[in-house]
């Protein structure tokens, strides 16, 4: 099991609306727990739950795999953490690495 954390300026729905959005076309998982702050995602690659709460000007934003920190879940899920703004005006996005 691998847990990951990000800090953002989205609200909890903005961050779920994303998930819902990027985790079924990033890595083929489908929602199959949701509340007003979190959700669980299923599918061949495995498991992941992302939960938001806001603290503040502030979000946080935890994903907890079912799956080493090496697998192809877990580096999806990093991206589509780092994809969230972590200050207003920020656009996110893929790191300098990666491909847009």
């Amino acid at each position: 099991m691998a847990g990951y954390q990000r800090k953002t300026a989205l609200g909890p729905r903005e961050i779920l609306e994303k998930a819902a959005e990027h985790l079924p076309e990033f890595i083929g998982l489908q929602c199959s727990r949701k509340s007003s702050h979190g959700a669980t995602y299923t599918g061949q690659e495995g498991t992941v739950t992302i939960q938001a709460h806001r603290h503040g000007p502030f979000t946080d934003v935890t994903a907890q795999t079912d799956r080493l920190r090496t697998s192809r879940m877990d580096y999806e899920i990093q991206r589509f953490l780092n994809m969230l703004p972590y200050e207003h005006g920020d656009a996110g996005g893929p790191g300098s690495g990666e491909r847009g």
